[in-house]
């Protein structure tokens, strides 16, 4: 079972590890976006599935550390998880950098379009206005999306690092039951051979006393059947 495990840690581990590339490729394209729109909405649709694949591999590999028998092994599971979370957080910072530092850049592009076009029309100017607050509207979006993930991640921090602090209560309370069962067996042990040392020295003393009374008998036996001997 244990090694089945460690094959499923370290598969987890590989996929983690390829969703946070894929991860940092889109980001990248995302700071080398230079419009339309659309074409950045897509780069993030990509981006938060690619998230939630790699936070559900992250949960995945934090139960997986739950189901190790020996604490060194969950510790060392939860330390790779806690990295791999750190990580991600990190991810979502620089996507949403990335996403303003695009957005701005848009913004600007269409600005300029806007005021130095050739033939300015009012359809074009309420246009750009359109997109401004749309542009606006996303960031706003984007930005809740990622406070809530970046809050359930703080969460889920704070959940491992219960459980690991209810782990180490439990290793350390079964510690003191063992040092006391130890105490009472090694007592008991000496209980038994005390017992054995004086059962022996009772058997002796019986057989002693036995070879003493037959002894007896037969010196009185002798005196009395044979009083000239």
């Amino acid at each position: 079972m244990a090694s089945s495990l460690d094959v499923h840690v370290r598969i987890c581990g590989q996929e983690i590890v390829k969703y946070d590339l894929e991860i940092k490729a889109v980001i990248q394209d995302i700071r080398e976006c230079s419009g339309p729109q659309s074409m950045l909405q897509e780069f993030n649709s990509s981006v938060k599935v690619k998230f939630c694949r790699l936070r559900q591999r992250i949960q995945d590999m934090e139960q997986m550390a739950k189901e190790q028998d020996r604490e060194c092994d969950v510790n060392a599971i939860m330390a790779e998880t806690e990295a791999h979370r750190k990580q991600m957080l990190s991810n979502l910072t620089a996507w949403r950098k990335a996403n303003l530092a695009c957005k701005l850049a848009i913004d600007n592009r269409e600005k300029d379009e806007l005021f130095h076009g050739c033939d300015p029309s009012v359809k074009q100017r309420k246009t750009a206005k359109e997109n401004l607050v749309q542009t606006s509207s996303n960031i706003t979006e984007d930005l809740l999306s990622i406070s809530r993930m970046m809050a359930q991640q703080v969460k889920q921090s704070q959940e491992t690092i219960g459980t690991l602090a209810t782990s180490s209560r439990t290793v350390q309370e079964a510690n003191e039951e063992f040092k006391a069962m130890t105490s009472t067996i090694s007592l008991g042990r000496k209980l038994i051979l005390k017992y054995n040392r004086r059962e022996l020295t009772d058997k002796l003393l019986i057989f002693l006393a036995l070879a003493l009374f037959f002894a007896t008998v037969l010196y009185i036996l002798k005196k009395r059947l044979f009083p000239f001997i």
